[in-house]
């Protein structure tokens, strides 16, 4: 198969922007990955943010870090 043989036409174009904000990691440490579990909050705490919008798990993990750090000696 040669590139002219293969059909692009459901490729979504990549605009220069996203290039300008892209990261390259070669050579760095990786991104530590989450750890997925089960943790029992109260229901409207857990509404209130599901109410936030779109992100909140990782609203949840921002502030849990915070603590951590702040708690850390």
């Amino acid at each position: 198969m040669t590139n002219e043989d293969i059909d692009l036409s459901e490729t979504p174009e990549v605009p220069p922007e996203m290039f300008a904000r892209a990261v390259v990691r070669r050579g760095l440490k990786p991104v530590p990955r989450k750890t997925q579990l089960t943790l029992r909050v109260d229901s409207d705490v857990l509404e209130w943010y599901k109410n936030q919008g779109a992100g909140y798990q990782t609203k949840i993990n921002a502030l849990l870090r915070a603590y951590m750090e702040a708690h850390q000696s």
